[in-house]
């Protein structure tokens, strides 16, 4: 830190609370950029440097695409355009199409498909009622963001998953928009609790998640009418950790207290969901089946299925160097080529 004229210092980190405070004086580093995630227009901006060398399909259309991943960092969409290109790939393509970018998305929001894992019938029907519980909560209530894709294909570490996707950049939250955001983590659960009166370790995440909003609007948010527009953090943390042990800056009574007002919000948001569910049963059983039946259904399905629409039954792809010809006389099972949703051999 000399006076080198015509030298300009450049660092980046993402632990600035950790850094030494003589690096932070005045004369060392004057200039602070903070650097969030981008808009829709940075993001249109970074796929089209990343798509700058790659063949695309004339069904591409980048701007779609960036309004379609909201949150995504520089990185992710890196990753999108490199996935979308491994999938073309593999399919023999000269250019990467949009229904590569959308695979692409999927496996990224979702994590890998694990196809080679055996799932019995009864744990395929409570994942579905399961992950329907929080398609049908947020279909039902204001403020929460759509449901993109729900599916029971094992990936990652979970048996099923629902995503849900903003239609624009949200920068802030109301207490509304929170409070139902809860209501329909807590929808998987309810529904295993309606529809089979028991309990599995699959909300595990789901409550967490719940617990980590309620606590932020008790004590960090001020949305909670009875602790008041107050915050009630932790005084020190550790560098590379959470809050120090015993260092909370309230009593003992304003913590039980804060237990009791968190309670409180989730007790209220998972008997709203409760109440959903109870009055959308129909659209819960039918839901559940065709989600059974497809094993994934978009975002378009979901509101037909909530609309009373029959989505029919998913078609079996034929092949493309062989293709049956019409027989009149009766065709042995064995003869058949049968294939599944994608392409592949179904399992004897």
């Amino acid at each position: 830190f000399e006076s080198n004229e015509g030298v300009i210092l450049v660092a980046a980190t993402n632990r600035i609370d950790v850094l030494d405070s003589a690096l932070l004086r005045p004369g060392r580093f004057d200039r602070r950029v903070t650097v969030g995630r981008p808009d829709v227009r940075g993001r249109l901006g970074i796929l089209k440097v990343h798509t700058n060398k790659s063949p695309l399909g004339d069904d591409v259309n980048l701007e779609n695409i960036a309004k379609g991943t909201p949150g995504f960092t520089g990185a992710d969409l890196a990753n999108l355009v490199n996935e979308a290109a491994l999938i073309a790939a593999r399919s023999n393509k000269k250019k990467i199409s949009n229904i590569d970018f959308e695979r692409a998305k999927d496996k990224i929001l979702m994590g890998v498909e694990r196809k080679s894992m055996v799932i019995s019938d009864k744990e395929k029907k409570n994942t579905a009622y399961h992950e329907v519980g929080h398609t049908i909560v947020a279909a039902k209530l204001p403020h929460t963001d759509p449901v993109h894709k729900v599916s029971i294909i094992p990936r990652g570490g979970a048996l099923g998953v629902t995503v849900t996707l903003p239609q624009e950049d949200v920068l802030s939250y109301s207490r509304e928009r929170i409070t139902n955001q809860i209501a329909m983590l807590m929808g998987g659960r309810v529904a295993e609790e309606i529809i089979f009166n028991e309990y599995t370790s699959g909300a595990a995440n789901d409550i967490e998640r719940a617990t980590e909003l309620a606590r932020n609007m008790v004590c960090h948010w001020g949305m909670s009418e009875s602790m008041g527009p107050i915050n009630y953090g932790q005084s020190q943390t550790q560098p590379f950790g959470g809050p120090t042990a015993g260092d909370n800056n309230f009593s003992e009574s304003t913590a039980q207290k804060i237990d009791t007002e968190v309670a409180t919000i989730i007790n209220k948001a998972h008997a709203l969901a409760k109440k959903i569910l109870e009055d959308n049963i129909e659209a819960l059983h039918n839901m559940s089946e065709a989600l059974i039946l497809w094993e994934t259904l978009d975002g378009e399905q979901v509101m037909k299925i909530m609309n009373g629409e029959d989505i029919g039954v998913p078609m079996m792809p034929e092949s493309d160097t062989q293709k049956p010809e019409p027989k009149t006389a009766e065709v042995s099972k064995k003869d058949t080529d049968t294939k599944g949703i994608n392409g592949e051999p179904e399992p004897a």
